[in-house]
């Protein structure tokens, strides 16, 4: 699967299940911020990394991502 194709389900399921504003969705964005994660959506949010992309992630994986991209950019590497 291409980065391309990642940043675009991401994006997708960043809108319809955390009701993110597509307005907000930049690679640049803050992820926790932009997201406004609490402990139950970061468990729905590997949920949905799981379902969308068949990769399991854990907590420790989230230690170095801060934006969106590096968000995209460690899906990409699980991906590889």
């Amino acid at each position: 699967m291409d980065k391309a194709l990642i940043v675009e389900k991401i994006n997708d399921f960043l809108v319809d299940e955390f009701e993110v504003e597509a307005n907000d969705i930049t690679p640049e964005a803050n992820l926790k911020e932009t997201l406004d994660l609490d402990s139950l959506d970061f468990v729905d949010l590997v949920v949905a990394i799981e379902s969308n992309f068949g990769v399991k992630v854990k907590g420790e994986d989230f230690i170095n991502v801060n934006t969106l991209e590096d968000f995209y950019n460690l899906i990409d590497n699980k991906l590889s």
